[in-house]
């Protein structure tokens, strides 16, 4: 996966596919794209998002970072480029070629954390809401397999002022689950 570069003509920074993958993890966190900076450091979530995803899921960073208990997968593995000031979309060829390979090689029994409305709609498809917000909102109902989540992005904190019942309702939930799948994951 490290080596792959079939999208490589798309890539204006070059291809760097970022992973986090061991056979034992079952907490699985899907996210969108490498940011610019994950794509230089070549560590996944190793920016400001990845500081807010591990507080909302209550884990430092050595247990997040250990390959064993978490695996780490993005909707697209290399860094899309920009534009007009934002990310690109993650490119569409990586989750159909790399997923469920990933996935085979995982426990059954597993916690998938879906960040952000493309692994919402790959994952969730037509089960998901008419928005993130719902989907977010009515996260049980996709449990205990999947927990979808908004992207942690800086934009996420004024989603997070109007939508309070995030940290009150979601984010406990989020944690025990997590707790649970590395409790398992250490076993």
């Amino acid at each position: 996966m490290r080596a792959c570069t079939v999208c490589a003509a798309h890539l204006p920074h070059g291809t760097r596919p970022i992973i986090q993958l061991a056979e034992g993890a079952r907490l699985v966190i899907i996210g969108q794209a490498p940011g610019a900076r994950v794509h230089a450091s070549g560590i996944p979530w190793d920016d400001d998002s990845g500081d807010r995803l591990r507080q909302w899921t209550g884990l430092d960073a050595a247990t997040f970072y250990n390959a064993r208990r978490v695996a780490l997968m993005p909707m697209g593995f290399c860094f899309p480029g920009t534009a007009k000031g934002a990310d690109l979309p993650p490119r569409p060829e990586c989750a159909p070629l790399w997923h469920d390979r990933v996935l085979a090689m995982l426990p059954p029994r597993r916690v998938t954390l879906l960040v952000g409305m493309y692994a919402h709609g790959r994952y969730l498809g037509a089960q998901r809401e008419n928005t993130l917000t719902e989907t977010v909102r009515n996260f049980r109902k996709y449990g205990p397999e999947f927990f979808p989540l908004p992207h942690p992005s800086w934009r996420s904190t004024g989603w997070m002022k109007r939508n309070p019942w995030f940290e009150a309702e979601v984010v406990p939930d989020l944690r025990r689950a997590v707790a649970e799948a590395i409790t398992v994951s250490q076993s």
